[in-house]
């Protein structure tokens, strides 16, 4: 193999679907990103949680996957929350104030209750419903990424997540990727 030929830093936006982890490897009933990427030498910079769904990028560069990945560069990352009933207006601003978490105070986030649910594909297995509790979709964009953080923000003002797609990391969007799908993206960041 040429090394010229894998010197150029290259940055991968997936689409990554329910039930697969942010790793190459599957782990239990998780499927691993081997599934839907076969680039040797790429690793996701960041990560989302085998059920949430949405943009993931993945790079061969370190120092882009740091700039990525690491809250102390405070990369914008918008999420779609589908959460069990309806934020009232204060419930929104604790969530833009920073809400108190287990392990400590978030930072303030953007948050908006939206109009009408995201065009988004139909999720395998869909989420549970109740008839009698109505469900509401809500844009978050935050600016670290600890574990499980979004879901752990909407229960802290008392609406649980049901379903989480990340729409954004800094410019980079799911514009025109179905689940499960991949494409190089420039890098501008």
């Amino acid at each position: 193999m040429n090394p010229a030929a894998n010197s150029y830093s290259r940055l991968i936006l997936f689409n990554k679907p329910y039930g697969v982890l942010s790793q190459f490897q599957p782990e239990g009933h998780w499927r691993g990103l081997k599934d839907f990427i076969d680039l040797p030498g790429v690793y996701a910079a960041g990560r989302l949680d085998g059920d949430s769904e949405g943009l993931l990028l993945l790079t061969n560069d370190g120092k882009l996957q740091a700039r990525i990945a690491d809250p102390r560069f405070k990369m914008a990352k918008t999420y779609w929350a589908q959460v069990e009933g309806v934020p009232d207006e204060a419930s929104l601003n604790a969530l833009r104030q920073g809400v108190m978490l287990n392990d400590g105070p978030t930072r303030p986030a953007q948050a908006r209750l939206l109009a009408e649910a995201p065009a988004l594909w139909q999720r395998d297995p869909p989420i549970r419903v109740r008839q009698s509790i109505p469900t509401a979709w809500l844009a978050l964009t935050i600016s670290e990424g600890r574990n499980r953080q979004v879901r752990r923000m909407t229960a802290a003002v008392g609406f649980p997540t049901l379903r989480l797609v990340r729409a954004a990391v800094g410019p980079y969007t799911l514009d025109g990727l179905a689940p499960g799908t991949w494409l190089d993206a420039p890098i501008n960041i």
